[in-house]
């Protein structure tokens, strides 16, 4: 089993690769805020396990297997991600926390999580009930407790 920092890594060369075509260290350290020489060294591990190519100046790429994991890594990241949003947290943050808790969820937890925002998505129309969600986290009150809360009388002291 792949450690948590190794799996970002897979996901970070997968995502430049997808983006530039290719993937060099300086990428890989760009994509996850660490130093080249951080790289080289999980890059060579990574390599010795048989998920990366690498070759010094020549760049990174995922073997067969490595780009499987990533693939998988990445998935469960964006659904996570759009999860949280559909929450209304906002993006960076979603995506920050997607980050985080990608690698602890069980795979049935994911399936679930993918399969609730795809129904959302897919309704025909802004669901009601998600409108109802962004009020109450505007506001703190549910928009039906509202509407079925007698008004406020108002006294004279």
């Amino acid at each position: 089993m792949l450690s948590r920092k190794a799996e970002d890594y897979l996901e970070a060369i997968l995502n430049v690769t997808e983006q530039k075509g290719y993937t060099r260290v300086k990428d890989v350290a760009a994509a996850l805020q660490v130093r080249p020489p951080s790289v080289v060294e999980m890059l060579r591990k990574l390599d010795g396990q048989g998920f990366v190519v690498y070759q010094k100046y020549e760049g990174v790429r995922l073997t067969p297997r490595g780009n499987e994991i990533a693939r998988v890594v990445k998935n469960r990241h964006e659904t996570i991600r759009a999860f949280l949003e559909l929450l209304n947290v906002p993006a960076k943050i979603a995506d920050r926390d997607a980050c985080i808790i990608e690698h602890d969820l069980e795979p049935r937890t994911i399936e679930q999580l993918k399969k609730f925002v795809q129904f959302v998505i897919s309704a025909p129309d802004h669901p009601q009930w998600l409108a109802h969600f962004e009020t109450f986290c505007e506001t703190g009150v549910h928009p039906c407790a509202e509407e079925k809360r007698e008004p406020k009388r108002v006294t004279h002291s």
